[in-house]
């Protein structure tokens, strides 16, 4: 059997998440604390201030509980996996796993990126369901191409696009048209894994060049390939994860052919098992199962 991670991204968070956590694991939480310069147990349990869907405040608080989520099922598997893999900000979780950086580090990248991907204000982000990616490539270059990417192929019924909050209702009849059985905008401040981040991309990219990466413990599948990280990538590819595509389901794809896979989703909510479900039932040779 080949035991694969999974750690979910911005969208999987909710209050209460966590609380189990924060209890076996108070270290990491007082060193989180420590960084952030504000309580992640209030923020992610309570939050009176209504921060927590606000991407600066959610990628630490998603990066903290999917890390103590993965060292908790380490403790009662008693083994790590034999691949990891994470969905856009999950990414970094897989990365935390397999031995890229520790735990503060990695806080303190997720918190750099999310405050600057948290400045570009005004994109809007769509989820396109029921309509192959071919399809929604077609619609885009034909009503959006100067003003909308396609942000993440998490299905191959279920593309997300982003862009210029200004295209979308064009964009969005279009799809509509075609045949999209929905179109859901989904709650987020800024068009993110689009032209729209290249500014933020450069500037995270030279943030982290102040940083070393370790040669990794086991395979970490990266968004931007869909193949595992090479050793020297890993700086690049997470600054150029910002402003492209998520391709998830070829990510799938490609570790459904490994021997016997199953999949486990760790974090606070499982909101990739189901993609993975429907990636799985439209690969032929897959015999993968999930947690």
């Amino acid at each position: 059997m080949t035991r694969i991670y999974v750690f979910p991204g911005q969208g999987s968070q909710a209050v209460g998440m966590g609380a189990e956590l924060f209890r076996a694991f108070p270290h990491e939480v007082a060193f989180a604390d420590a960084i952030l310069g504000y309580s992640i147990e209030e923020l992610c349990l309570e939050d009176s201030q209504k921060r927590l869907n606000r991407t600066e405040f959610t990628q630490p608080a998603l990066f903290v509980v999917n890390a103590l989520s993965y060292l908790r099922a380490v403790e009662k598997e008693g083994a790590r996996p034999d691949f990891a893999v994470g969905h856009s900000l999950g990414e970094y979780n897989a990365l935390f796993a397999a031995g890229a950086f520790d735990f503060i580090t990695g806080l303190r990248l997720v918190q750099r990126r999310g405050q600057l991907m948290g400045r570009a204000d005004g994109g809007v982000m769509a989820a396109v369901v029921g309509l192959p990616e071919e399809q929604v490539t077609r619609c885009l270059r034909d009503v959006g191409q100067e003003e909308m990417d396609i942000a993440s192929l998490n299905s191959p019924d279920q593309t997300v696009v982003s862009g210029a909050a200004s295209a979308f209702e064009r964009v969005e009849a279009a799809l509509l048209s075609s045949g999209a059985h929905q179109v859901v905008r989904l709650k987020v401040s800024a068009a993110f894994h689009s032209r729209y981040m290249r500014s933020a991309e450069e500037e995270f990219a030279r943030f982290l060049s102040q940083f070393e990466f370790s040669s990794l413990d086991f395979p970490v599948v990266s968004n931007l390939h869909a193949t595992p990280y090479a050793p020297e990538a890993i700086h690049a590819c997470l600054a150029g994860q910002m402003s492209k595509a998520v391709r998830w389901t070829e990510t799938i794809q490609w570790l459904a052919r490994q021997p016997e896979p199953r999949f486990e989703e760790l974090g606070p909510a499982k909101v990739l098992t189901p993609l993975i479900q429907s990636i799985l039932r439209r690969t032929p040779t897959a015999r993968a199962r999930t947690a």
